[in-house]
């Protein structure tokens, strides 16, 4: 029995000490399972993530609406722009074919000898003319013309 002794003891102080240690280790608390208002808060119910995405959607629809409506406005005014520049065009166009008229008009100028540029009713006038006359001429019958603003004379006397 002596030889048991040794053993016990051995075994004793064996289980004392994984006791001391056990009662030295701190304590876990047991889990829970969450409880149904903890599911709730951590993920929205099928309604709530149905509110959101129509909310999302609506929000998106509202943007592109407000994006569509600046596109059309700039479009509107990129109309309204082209419409005058091909309106400025006309104008030009109509005031160079009535300057050509009167020019052809004069006995003295001669419409296939001067040429007419004109540019947001600004009349140039380059080529020939016969005498200083008939060069003053050629400006004040452009200046007749309506919407002309001014007329630039670079016609050359024939020399």
């Amino acid at each position: 029995m002596m030889n048991r002794k040794p053993q016990t003891l051995l075994t004793l102080i064996a289980a004392g000490a994984a006791i001391a240690l056990a009662a030295c280790s701190p304590k876990e608390e047991p889990t829970q399972a969450p409880t149904l208002e903890q599911q709730s808060a951590a993920q929205p119910t099928p309604g709530q993530r149905l509110d959101q995405a129509i909310a999302s959607t609506e929000k998106r629809a509202e943007q592109a609406g407000q994006a569509l409506q600046r596109q059309a406005d700039e479009a509107r005014v990129a109309a309204g722009e082209m419409a005058q520049k091909v309106e400025s065009k006309v104008e030009d166009a109509a005031i160079t074919a009535n300057v050509n008229a009167e020019l052809a008009k004069d006995s003295k100028l001669s419409a296939l000898r001067i040429d007419v540029d004109t540019v947001d009713g600004r009349v140039a006038l380059r080529g020939k003319a016969p005498d200083a006359a008939s060069r003053e001429r050629a400006t004040q019958l452009a200046l007749a013309v309506k919407g002309v603003r001014s007329v630039d004379n670079r016609l050359e006397l024939r020399g």
